[in-house]
């Protein structure tokens, strides 16, 4: 396939899950179907995985990706944050391990229509799937000077929140602002009014990253499935998360070490009273990278983060 995706992380996700012959697995974000390929190459003859995607272009991906193993996959065009309901419905039991690769696919990256990529002019719409009427362009046409501020920190850390989106306020009020490209403008321009070196990473960014996170809520998510995925393995079943930035990854790491607890009581009360018991061993102690070699033939490799643990 000419754009399939590359799968991050291929070999120390598979290390990490272990799947074996007639195992059950839930991808909840399928990309382009290179991990939920490996994991049913592996759970042969009878294994069975259920692929969650929002995104209809990557359910077809996966169809076409993994169309020789079409009678032990199962494909659900859903929200993963919806991931027990999801479950129940498809009446999918004896789950060993569940894996999220929270990153852009490589074809929502290359549909310059959507707008994911400030490397080409697009229409701004970075949404992962239809459903809801929250667009970028609607963020940045209709959001006050305020709000917009708001998200750049929160969710691009962007020390120049401001006055980016003051210019962009001030942009928009001559016309609509419809194309990726007039963004990457205009932050363009604001870092070279406040710095002189160039940028490793192009300036656009944080703000590309702030503007996908909250039209499709994907923090929120996050920290709505987390707990769910946990509740449908059973013991020694493994949960693998791929995070592509601090704010996904600080969300799994801090989850992690909760449920990795008995207690979450505050350290001055000496008896407990939470009665929180932990449901979680780490297996990762520190996040697993991407070698420089995997960097050299896969950048977009180049943030990502595993983390795995093992519910006890």
């Amino acid at each position: 396939m000419e754009n399939f995706h590359q799968p991050v992380l291929l070999d120390q996700v598979i290390h990490y899950l272990a799947p074996k012959s007639n195992q059950n697995f839930v991808d909840c974000t399928l990309g382009g179907g290179g991990h939920a390929s490996e994991i049913l190459k592996r759970t042969a003859p009878a294994g069975l995985l259920l692929g969650i995607d929002l995104d209809p272009s990557a359910i077809q991906l996966t169809q076409d990706a993994t169309k020789i193993y079409k009678n032990r996959i199962g494909l659900v065009k859903d929200n993963f944050k919806n991931l027990k309901q999801i479950l129940n419905d498809s009446q999918f039991s004896r789950v060993n391990g569940i894996l999220f690769d929270l990153g852009l696919s490589s074809n929502q990256l290359q549909d310059h229509a959507r707008g994911f990529s400030f490397l080409a002019s697009g229409t701004l719409d970075m949404r992962f799937g239809a459903q809801s009427d929250l667009t970028a362009s609607k963020i940045l046409n209709t959001w006050s000077a305020e709000d917009l501020i708001k998200i750049f920190q929160q969710y691009g850390e962007e020390k120049l929140a401001r006055p980016i989106a003051l210019r962009i306020v001030e942009a928009r009020s001559k016309r609509p602002i419809s194309l990726s490209q007039e963004i990457v403008e205009i932050v363009s321009a604001v870092y070279k009014k406040y710095y002189r070196a160039k940028s490793k990473i192009n300036p656009a960014t944080k703000i590309f990253q702030a503007l996908r996170i909250a039209v499709n809520d994907e923090l929120e998510n996050l920290r709505q499935v987390l707990p769910q995925a946990v509740e449908s393995l059973p013991a020694g079943g493994r949960l693998a998360v791929l995070s592509y930035h601090s704010l996904e990854d600080k969300i799994v790491k801090n989850f992690f070490q909760q449920e990795a607890k008995d207690c979450l009581c505050p350290p001055q009360i000496p008896v407990c009273r939470c009665g929180h018991k932990k449901t979680l061993k780490i297996m990762t102690k520190k996040p697993i990278i991407p070698t420089a070699e995997e960097i050299f033939q896969n950048p977009r490799s180049r943030s990502a983060k595993l983390r795995v643990a093992e519910k006890v």
